[in-house]
């Protein structure tokens, strides 16, 4: 839970100060090549652009890109240091649904909530089992007033 302790509790910076740098791309270690790249090129409409043996470059429309390298049965620590899970944000409320449906196909635990703040969380799985997150509308079209007690969950 957030320190309320903490002097920067209840601050934040207004919307869209700066413009600097944005995410461009992710790196995800899998266990199966084939299976990861098929999901991921489906679930976020990308193209395969690169392919070798062990690792795959999927890129997105707005050239978003998505590293996946076949790491085999090692596992992830969900809970300890390091990028735990990325959260997508569908195109529209149609594309979101559309989302929802492969990740209920695919992931036998996918909840999808309102929040607060007027957006969509949609909440399945990987072929990893891996924690997959995708919400619409966008930061952009629907600002974040909370922080979502999801990141709290570990």
């Amino acid at each position: 839970m957030p320190d309320a302790g903490d002097p920067a509790v209840g601050r934040a910076d207004p919307p869209g100060v700066g413009g600097g740098p944005r995410l461009a791309s992710v790196v995800m270690f899998v266990r199966d090549l084939d299976r990861s790249v098929e999901f991921y090129r489906e679930l976020l409409k990308m193209r395969v652009t690169v392919r070798t043996a062990t690792a795959a470059l999927l890129v997105g429309s707005d050239d978003m890109q998505v590293y996946v390298r076949r790491m085999g049965r090692v596992s992830h620590g969900l809970g300890g240091i390091g990028v735990q899970y990325v959260i997508w944000t569908a195109d529209s409320l149609d594309d979101l649904h559309r989302c929802e449906r492969l990740l209920r196909e695919r992931s036998a635990r996918t909840s999808s909530r309102e929040m607060a703040d007027g957006f969509t969380v949609v909440e399945g799985r990987d072929p990893d089992d891996l924690p997959l997150v995708i919400t619409y509308p966008g930061p952009s079209k629907a600002v974040r007033h909370e922080i979502m007690q999801r990141i709290y969950a570990w």
